[in-house]
């Protein structure tokens, strides 16, 4: 039996060679000499993949928030850790997956532009609880609207400079962390 895994990862290595648009999943089959049943009992669909692409860099991110070292840090400085996790976790298929975000914002894919927004939901819950931000009512709601769009500026910025450094994108990340409205909502 073929495992989820291995699906997802045979369809990155095709689709690094065709680009995300022209990835069929009976090509996917084909290469594991199984069933399109077989993909569909791990996968509904194309853009469930996509899903699973974006699940890895959330567990990378969360198994980063186990680490030891990150309780002696600042609230920015363990926020900036788990981003890097989690592009980190992303880095191998970079290209790609702004390939996948464009199929995504296709205007014929409304759903998945829906279930874009709950996908950047989950993700910055889980930055925030990986970093043990205890925020409530008003605080953690204004923590959450100005998280969520450091979360989308930092990703859209390492998705468009792919020849940067971790120093550098580091820098451009704790700038949107430090700034002004979100540095006071970040107090221990």
């Amino acid at each position: 039996m073929t495992s989820a895994a291995q699906i997802l990862d045979t369809a990155l290595q095709i689709a690094e060679r065709s680009g995300w648009e022209r990835l069929r999943l009976f090509d996917v089959a084909a290469t594991l000499n199984i069933g399109l049943d077989e993909i569909a009992r791990h996968y509904r669909d194309k853009d469930a993949l996509v899903e699973a692409w974006f699940d890895r860099a959330d567990a990378a991110l969360l198994a980063r928030a186990r680490d030891a070292d990150l309780a002696a840090m600042t609230p920015a400085g363990r926020l900036e850790e788990l981003m890097v996790a989690w592009l980190t976790a992303l880095a191998p298929h970079r290209a790609l997956t702004g390939e996948m975000l464009c199929y995504k914002f296709e205007p014929g894919h409304l759903h998945l532009q829906a279930q874009g927004l709950m996908r950047v939901s989950r993700t910055v819950q889980w930055w925030r609880e990986g970093a043990g931000r205890t925020n409530a009512y008003f605080s953690r709601i204004g923590e959450e609207c100005a998280l969520s769009a450091v979360y989308l500026c930092t990703f859209s910025h390492w998705l468009r400079h792919r020849r940067e450094d971790e120093a550098a994108l580091r820098a451009y990340l704790r700038r949107r962390l430090y700034s002004l409205p979100l540095a006071c909502l970040l107090r221990p």
